[in-house]
């Protein structure tokens, strides 16, 4: 009987002591979504590719060719008069987030799939530190149903996170892609991200992966 109870309280401090560490994982992830460079530690099990040093707004800009420039929330605001800014997604826009205490630069990804009316999958740079990660789910919480809150998906616990972030909408891509060609660009897009660090140059990914 007391050897059970030494187990039991035992599993109770391990569950709460890898609470705490998802916690603050979390945290630290979060806090480095944005377009200034934060290098980061890429997390094991995160079911993405490690690419030390990349941020989600230069990676965003090659893979949909939206050429905007910034901070990852003050694309909203310049894409105004020069792309089509929607409270749908499609295939290749950018859903940009909100500056909020978690995203000090706010956070931008690419929608990858349209699964259901309030479900997407989006491929994304740094949302977990220093890595890119493909097809990651998130879904529409929103009270009028039209994209301005959403839940993200959290690789290294593989399930949706419990925090809503606040968002502003989908940017429209200049040319419309398919699946396969955002997946056929998703690499060359990282590497030209990472190495393009200087001027404006404008998005090429997707012309050199041979997707438009």
């Amino acid at each position: 009987m007391v050897a059970r109870r030494v187990f039991t309280l035992r599993t109770v401090r391990m569950a709460r002591l890898a609470a705490r560490l998802a916690t603050g994982l979390s945290l630290i992830a979060l806090a480095a979504c944005g377009s200034s460079a934060r290098p980061g530690l890429a997390l094991s099990g995160s079911g993405g590719v490690s690419y030390p040093g990349i941020n989600c707004a230069p990676f965003a800009r090659e893979l949909s060719g939206i050429a905007l420039y910034g901070d990852a929330a003050s694309w909203w605001d310049n894409a105004e008069g020069v792309y089509v800014r929607a409270s749908r997604p499609v295939l290749g826009s950018a859903l940009v987030f909100q500056r909020e205490q978690r995203l000090p630069d706010g956070h931008v990804s690419v929608v990858s799939r349209l699964v259901a009316p309030r479900q997407i999958l989006v491929t994304q740079a740094n949302w977990v530190p220093s890595t890119l990660n493909e097809d990651q789910l998130v879904v529409d919480v929103s009270e009028r149903n039209d994209w301005t809150e959403v839940r993200v998906w959290w690789p290294p616990v593989g399930q949706l996170g419990s925090h809503a972030y606040p968002t502003y909408g989908f940017i429209q891509p200049p040319i419309p892609a398919t699946h396969d060609e955002l997946q056929r660009t998703t690499q060359v897009a990282a590497t030209i991200a990472l190495t393009s660090k200087t001027g404006r140059p404008p998005p090429r990914a997707r012309q050199l992966a041979g997707g438009g």
